[in-house]
């Protein structure tokens, strides 16, 4: 099996996205007869970083770097022209644009993604319907069940869809430190109770939340890694006595970070997945269970698909600021629950690596190679109606908000708002 990874942004760049290709890349091109990734290049030098990144051949994007709307049109309409994408068995991709020129010109096709893209943007739904019913469209890899459950919905037949969940990289606990040492190196006195997160520090991930918590709990360290610039989000945080806002940081101090930790956060609150629908299953959970700390998070629909409370994290009640301040207290105030939750976590997370997702994913694309044609599913008439209920509420959301993506809790209300169109 030879594979082709198309990605459309330039390396190396710190968004989850390009992690999780990457690092998915990598580990499954160690599994290929042949492999290149297919990438646009700033400048010829970037070649051999991202060559290094992704350990394969580079094939340069014939795309400029900006725009970047003018960047995705230029990677999917000059791909078919480099030579690896005809020697290639088949094309990986996180880009439905280059999905649908791959096929266009008889490649085949994997498709990798955690948006749950006909719920998002309805008017796109009769097209992707097509588009991933097309005998040469191998597999759609969901990063969720949330997500493959909406291609399902939408009439995908189930042969067409796989949940392999994202991983992390072992590597980066390789040199675990005991937490007293590890706050050391940051900073705080070792009987500081501490709160970690890592990650965005935006409007969209739940912050203001923490916030709020962090106020009724004077005497405790909340740690906030991963401030890019000024955002409102990070001065009304580091307002707050006991937070710390800290800038981005690279891949080792954020393990020590996260070392530092007594608790380790995922904010509890349903809005990322709900009203923006930018965040299912944030990455930082993986890395967060291999390291053998506490996991407070919240008792969302994705979030519920990995960690089960009481067993391998502490799942809170969502946008409830009493219940996150219980769950931390409890956390801090019983040290065999926390040790007991943090292990059976770190053992869990030997599933989730990049390299197990890699094997996963190897054997699903040999299976679907060597399989006979998926049956066409059906578009009906009751499709036909949802498709047209669901764009016109999509619509009415892009203009009142000025945001592209529909979030369920866009649909609810809008539906609760008119009742003739539904």
């Amino acid at each position: 099996m030879k594979i082709l990874f198309a990605f459309e942004n330039p390396l190396p760049n710190t968004q989850a996205d390009a992690e999780v290709f990457v690092a998915t890349a990598r580990c499954l091109g160690g599994l290929t007869a042949g492999s290149w990734l297919h990438v646009p290049l700033r400048n010829d030098g970037d070649g051999d970083g991202a060559g290094a990144l992704a350990g394969m051949p580079i094939v340069r994007a014939w795309a400029p770097i900006r725009p970047a709307a003018l960047r995705h049109l230029c990677c999917g309409l000059t791909i078919m022209f480099r030579k690896a994408f005809w020697q290639a068995d088949l094309v990986y991709t996180r880009n439905l644009w280059v999905a649908w020129l791959s096929l266009l010109f008889g490649q085949k096709v994997a498709f990798d993604h955690y948006r749950p893209w006909p719920a998002q943007i309805p008017p796109l739904q009769p097209w992707i319907y097509r588009l991933i019913c097309h005998r040469r469209f191998l597999i759609n890899i969901c990063h969720s069940e949330y997500t493959r459950r909406k291609y399902v919905e939408l009439g995908i037949p189930d042969d067409k869809l796989r949940c392999v969940h994202n991983g992390f990289d072992p590597h980066r606990f390789s040199a675990r430190l005991p937490p007293e040492e590890a706050k050391r190196q940051i900073g705080v006195p070792a009987s500081r109770k501490t709160v970690v997160y890592t990650g965005r520090i935006n409007d969209r991930k739940g912050l203001d939340l923490v916030i709020e918590a962090a106020r009724k709990l004077p005497d405790i360290q909340f740690i906030l890694v991963g401030a890019q610039g000024e955002s409102a989000i990070a001065r009304r945080a580091g307002a707050v006595a006991n937070i710390r806002v800290v800038p981005w940081q690279p891949a080792e101090a954020v393990a020590c970070y996260v070392c530092a930790a007594d608790i380790l956060l995922i904010p509890p609150s349903l809005q990322p997945l709900a009203a923006f629908g930018s965040t299912v299953l944030p990455l930082k959970l993986y890395f967060y269970m291999a390291a053998g700390r506490p996991i407070l998070a919240g008792d969302t629909p994705d979030v519920a698909e990995i960690l089960r409370h009481g067993e391998n994290a502490f799942l809170c009640r969502p946008d409830c600021v009493d219940a996150l301040v219980a769950g931390i207290r409890t956390l801090l105030a019983d040290s065999g629950l926390a040790s007991r939750l943090a292990a059976r976590s770190q053992l869990d997370s030997a599933a989730f690596t990049w390299d197990a997702r890699a094997r996963r994913i190897a054997d699903i694309l040999g299976s679907r190679l060597s399989a006979a044609s998926a049956a066409r599913g059906r578009w009906g008439r009751l499709q036909s109606r949802a498709w047209m209920i669901e764009s016109w509420r999509w619509l009415v959301h892009l203009v009142r908000n000025r945001y592209w993506v529909l979030p369920p809790h866009a649909v609810r209300t809008s539906a609760a708002r008119s009742p003739s169109v539904g």
